[in-house]
């Protein structure tokens, strides 16, 4: 089939598979006419009809191979190109079958004599209940149009059997199958919480009744329709936010809302409704191929976006069939937690806070926009959930610690029992940690610790208050870069600087520079072609990307000094190897000063230069930076799988090098020995400082500068006040000198015995 023909032969197969849909024959007679309509109209000599029976793949309907295979052949799901397509759930397409290491052959078919091979699934409920193939004499791969034509076909044969009642009711797919005592299933911590409530899917079946169009005129303007209904409810959304204030949540809204306005995806309906499917089925052909483009995308925050236009589709759908809504819409009636596979910021904010106890994710990252949204609502997630459609029915209990990752499906009396004593130890100790708001952190014996938090967004900045924390250790000033749709203006990265800076009135606030690259990738900056990082933790990124992009840090650096106009600017840069990064980074700042100066524009009283230690390398030379720094701060997450050669996300790795080890702490003392020489304060800031026992010991190490995650200055503040500085540092000596086998049960010990309080 020509490229040019493709729309029009995949209108001509839909209009002969209506009629064969509507004829008075039974379905295996209807199943024998559609490999026919398709192996004709795609000139391939064979077209076959997977369909999944009790579990395993049956040859239903064959044009081209031998008819006696017809429900002998059969394929365990991933056995075979047939299997791995279902088991999968994505399509293949190869010039030469044989060449593919799945291949598996069935001489009763006769298939040795075909070499080119196309399948596709066919989906019901996000599952794939059967696979559509053909199959062609010479090697040759089937262009991309027709592939196109398959897909849109394998939907319409989703509907024609299940109507046929072809689908396997005995498979778990089908039933929806649950187990009936209590599991314990666990995730990725998102948003840290404790909730308890009542299952609800956030997205109730939308069941698509007819696929093929009667009339595609009549298609469209209903598509047209629903996405005026659409936006209009996206611009009331984030024109009623409730936060009141600015903050990056509005700037994901922002971008949300610029995919409803996107003329490439109303495009592809209308060419899905030209190919003769109806407005329903158009909506849901795209959104299967936006589900297959998300499993082929490594990059986490396109595949976030991608997430966004997932949710989309899933209002539009909703809204051009005319049926219910999601639980957002039908109201929650008693507590509850809400379960989805991925949340769109706006969908987040529909549901009422009062009864929205947490959310459980199959999917979900800590880039992702509701992630963003729901930290600032301050409701508990987890994602990355497995089988959560298996294990969870709708209604049942549930138990939600995001702070172990963790929930907890049908519990019995006696965990709802110690989950509830849990709860009420958590918020009896936060009611304790707020009542220290206003003591100082100083040790039994007369030191005083400086306590800050880290922050990222424009509301953290209210955590200085509820905490009582002395500053902002750590401004992570990449999420507005992360959230927006296009690189922030200058404008508009001076405004949240000084918004912050108002906000934190006399107490300090460093803002770390922008730390985008490796990980961090962002869909508007072009990366040279670049192949995709292997290590992009290690890779170019932060003040490596920065340097070379001097154009948006001259950018930041002007945004800073002029937010920063009538009081003291500390600046940060991250991930400096040697002293000449910090050099040029620093030089850059000074130019800027002098340009601002040069115009007579207000400027900052003192500007307070300092960097990050997480490479290794820069710790060899702290002799030649440090008499150049205002500040150092240890980022020990980074720092330590760099040390340890270990990455920190992997699931095998994360247990396996402690923060207690000799390596660490030895390495840390060295530094803050040097940094207390030079006359350099020193922080640490990173998960490790945010640990009771992790804290104590770098206070043991000599650090006196702790920037944290604001849940985490309450406990560690506690622990400073019951603490004996100066007795754990002559221990740490003696500990260093001649390490222990077991770093953290000799700290764990020594503090049971001087009663230090170790949450």
């Amino acid at each position: 089939m020509a490229p040019a023909t493709a729309t029009s032969a995949a209108r001509e197969i839909l209009t002969r598979l209506h009629d064969v849909m509507a004829a008075r024959t039974n379905a295996q007679a209807k199943l024998n006419q559609v490999v026919q309509i398709i192996g004709e109209a795609l000139t391939s000599e064979v077209c076959s009809i997977y369909l999944l029976r009790d579990g395993v793949l049956e040859l239903f309907a064959t044009r081209g191979l031998k008819q006696e295979a017809v429900h002998v052949t059969k394929l365990a799901l991933g056995e075979g190109l047939v299997g791995t397509i279902a088991e999968q759930v994505e399509t293949l397409n190869l010039d030469e079958a044989t060449s593919h290491p799945d291949f598996a052959y069935k001489p009763e078919t006769g298939e040795e004599l075909y070499h080119g091979f196309a399948g596709v699934p066919i989906v019901r409920r996000e599952q794939a209940v059967g696979v559509l193939c053909v199959q062609h004499a010479d090697p040759r791969r089937y262009d991309d149009v027709e592939i196109e034509a398959l897909q849109t076909v394998a939907m319409v044969l989703a509907e024609l059997i299940a109507g046929a009642g072809l689908i396997d009711e005995n498979s778990p797919a089908a039933r929806g199958i649950h187990e009936t005592g209590p599991v314990r299933l666990t995730g990725l911590k998102l948003v840290e919480g404790m909730g308890r409530g009542h299952a609800v899917y956030h997205q109730p079946r939308v069941h698509i009744e007819h696929t093929v169009a009667e009339d595609t005129d009549v298609e469209r303007h209903r598509v047209i329709s629903a996405f005026t209904k659409m936006r209009e409810q996206i611009e009331r959304m984030t024109s009623q936010a409730e936060f009141g204030v600015a903050g990056e949540h509005q700037d994901v809204l922002q971008t949300y809302k610029m995919f409803a306005y996107d003329e490439g995806w109303i495009r592809r309906i209308n060419e899905a409704i030209d190919s003769g499917l109806t407005a329903e089925a158009a909506i849901e052909r795209v959104q299967q191929r936006t589900r297959m483009r998300m499993r082929e995308i490594a990059d986490p925050l396109l595949a976030d976006r991608m997430h966004d236009l997932e949710d989309l589709s899933n209002r539009l759908l909703r809204i051009v069939s005319g049926q219910l809504g999601t639980a957002a819409q039908m109201g929650l009636r008693q507590d509850s937690i809400l379960i989805a596979r991925n949340l769109g910021p706006a969908e987040l904010l529909e549901y009422d806070r009062r009864r929205l106890k947490g959310v459980v994710l199959e999917e979900g990252s800590l880039t992702a926009h509701v992630t963003i949204v729901a930290r600032a609502m301050g409701i508990p997630v987890i994602g990355r959930v497995r089988d959560v459609r298996r294990t969870i029915a709708e209604g049942d209990f549930l138990l939600l610690d995001s702070t172990q990752g963790a929930v907890l499906v049908r519990p019995t009396a006696p965990m709802d029992e110690a989950f509830e004593t849990k709860l009420e130890i958590g918020l009896k100790r936060r009611a304790e940690f707020a009542a220290m708001r206003d003591l100082p952190p100083l040790t039994t014996d007369g030191l005083r610790v400086t306590l800050m938090v880290n922050a990222g967004l424009r509301d953290d900045v209210a955590a200085l208050d509820v905490t009582g924390a002395d500053g902002i250790g750590l401004f992570r000033t990449e999420f507005q870069f992360l959230v927006s749709a296009t690189l922030p203006r200058r404008e508009r990265q001076q405004r949240l600087y000084r918004d912050v800076l108002e906000a934190a009135g006399d107490r300090p606030v460093i803002f770390r520079t922008v730390d985008i690259g490796g990980d961090k990738t962002l869909p508007y900056m072009n990366h040279d072609g670049a192949e995709a990082e292997e290590n992009p933790a290690m890779g170019w990124r932060a003040i490596r990307l920065a340097l070379e992009r001097d154009a948006l840090m001259k950018a930041q650096a002007r945004a800073l000094l002029e937010a920063a106009a009538g009081r003291t600017l500390h600046v940060m840069f991250p991930m400096v190897s040697e002293p000449w990064e910090f050099d040029e980074a620093r030089a850059l700042f000074e130019t800027q000063r002098q340009w601002i100066d040069k115009r007579n524009r207000p400027l900052p009283l003192a500007i307070k230069y300092g960097t990050m230690l997480e490479v290794p390398a820069l710790a060899e030379v702290l002799d030649l930076i440090l008499p150049k720094l205002d500040f150092l701060s240890i980022g020990t997450n980074d720092l330590t799988q760099f040390l340890f050669a270990a990455d920190r996300a992997h699931p095998k790795l994360a247990e396996r090098y402690d923060w207690l080890s000799p390596a660490i702490l030895r390495f840390i003392g060295r530094v803050a020995a040097q940094g207390d020489a030079a006359g350099v304060n020193v922080a640490v800031c990173g998960e490790m400082g945010g640990r009771t026992l992790e804290a104590m010991a770098l206070i043991g190490l000599g650090i006196e500068r702790l920037s944290i995650t604001p849940a985490a200055v309450g406990p560690v503040k506690a622990m400073i006040r019951t603490l004996d500085a100066k007795a754990l540092r002559e221990q740490m000596q003696a500990w260093l000198a001649f390490p222990p086998a077991d770093m953290r049960s000799e700290l764990i010990l020594w503090a049971e015995r001087r009663q230090v309080t170790i949450v």
